[in-house]
């Protein structure tokens, strides 16, 4: 007789109520039938789980205490994940792991996520650690459960892709720059200037894959920053131009260190998308995660276009 969840429940049981009879009836057993189940596994294991001398209050042997402590360590975790799977199939609990492709989304998903915990409380949040320049493997091996990306590559017909929003790049330069005062930018105005980009490769870059290579234009002078604050900081310092979505210009902007241009004369538009499988697309935490973003990011940053109903 293997060792089962339910001898746990009857070392419990006995020990909470220090009668076979009260605990049969917790358990909703016979006297009989718990005996046996006792019986049974003490010849099973060549122990004593109880010490039934008569007359005397029934006690746990050093085998059944053993056996009890078990139980007190396992039954909580196993009553705790019933509890999970119940949630879950309610659709109030799962989990939310979120690997992002773009340099920028951390200004507006963070304030989303941590709007959405509030309303959902049991959904456990990660972000996969670091910027991912190609997240969808993350995805197909279930080491992510969202990832957010600005240009997808073929996906696989499990995964589902979600419009969020349609966001402007602009051009930044120098206020004091001969370009600041310009309405709008063409590919040729990048030709000899020093760009400034992320070290990423030039596919996953707004400015070279929809303004730049369609126009064969490739600038003679490039520099690199990992970080989005470190770019602005070179471009208010007149080392170069750079192209950014127009909500991470933020106070750079309002503080006039820095000009915001259009790329073109209708401006360079982009779709922000995310990704899940079709699974995860299904459940109820997700598509809530889904709508709290495009609320969000509606509601606090500039340049932003809503094509939810895409």
């Amino acid at each position: 007789m293997p060792l089962e969840i339910r001898h746990l429940r009857t070392m419990e049981a006995v020990a909470q109520f220090g009668s076979l009879a009260a605990a049969a009836q917790r358990l909703h057993l016979t006297q009989s039938a718990l005996s046996h189940q006792l019986r049974g596994l003490e010849a099973e294991y060549g122990v004593n789980l109880l010490d039934r001398e008569r007359g005397a209050q029934l006690r746990m042997s050093p085998a059944g205490e053993a056996l009890l402590a078990v139980a007190r360590e396992v039954l909580p975790r196993i009553r705790q994940m019933q509890e999970e799977l119940r949630r879950r199939a309610a659709g109030n609990s799962g989990r939310l792991r979120i690997a992002v492709e773009c340099h920028t989304c951390f200004d507006w998903l963070t304030p989303a996520m941590n709007h959405f915990r509030e309303n959902w409380p049991d959904v456990e949040m990660d972000l996969v650690s670091g910027f991912q320049q190609d997240p969808l493997p993350l995805l197909q091996s279930h080491q992510a459960d969202l990832m957010v990306l600005t240009a997808p590559d073929a996906m696989g017909c499990d995964i589902v892709v979600h419009p969020l929003f349609a966001y402007e790049v602009v051009a930044l330069v120098n206020p004091r720059h001969p370009l600041a005062e310009r309405s709008f930018l063409t590919p040729a105005d990048f030709l000899e200037e020093t760009l400034i980009t992320y070290p990423v490769e030039d596919r996953r870059l707004d400015l070279f894959r929809e303004f730049l290579q369609p126009a064969g234009i490739q600038p003679w002078r490039r520099r690199h920053a990992e970080l989005t604050v470190i770019i602005l900081q070179l471009v208010a310092s007149g080392q170069g131009i750079a192209a950014l979505p127009a909500w991470a210009v933020g106070s750079y902007g309002e503080k006039n260190y820095v000009r915001a241009i259009p790329l073109g004369s209708q401006g360079l538009w982009q779709t922000l998308q995310a990704a899940t499988t079709a699974e995860q697309a299904e459940q109820p935490h997700m598509q809530a995660f889904l709508a709290e973003i495009r609320a969000s990011v509606a509601a606090n940053l500039l340049g932003v276009k809503d094509i939810s109903g895409l």
